[in-house]
């Protein structure tokens, strides 16, 4: 059964993997498409199989760990990667790497929280 979500909107940050909130099987999808963002063996539990909320926390809390450590990768390169022996060349281009794995984590964090919500609104309507 389809169920309208009421205040749910589709923002720009939703993931294109995961289905539209309220169509046929999209809490499946979300489900599918957070167990990408955390270890395998958590995505196993069988607490997070049942509870996609619990394993859309567990991702959020595993982005912002990811976030934070490439943050400190970006902000230590200058001073680390030349003792490692690195061409300067090398160690630009890592840097502008981490730089846009920042970026890219800050909006697959974003989209995490869109799905943590919508999760949220279907568990509150079930």
């Amino acid at each position: 059964m389809i169920m309208p979500l009421t205040s749910t909107r589709i923002s720009p940050d939703w993931p294109c993997q995961v289905k539209t909130p309220g169509s046929y099987d999209w809490e499946r999808s979300a489900a599918k498409w957070l167990r990408e963002l955390v270890p395998a063996r958590y995505a196993s539990y069988p607490v997070f199989v049942r509870h996609p909320v619990l394993l859309a926390r567990h991702a959020h809390i595993q982005v912002q760990n990811e976030i934070r450590i490439a943050r400190t990768a970006l902000q230590t390169a200058r001073a680390d990667l030349p003792g490692l022996g690195l061409h300067e060349g090398v160690i630009e281009h890592t840097i502008k790497l981490y730089a846009a794995e920042v970026m890219q984590l800050q909006h697959i964090a974003r989209s995490v929280r869109a799905v943590t919500q919508a999760l949220v609104e279907a568990g509150r309507q079930s």
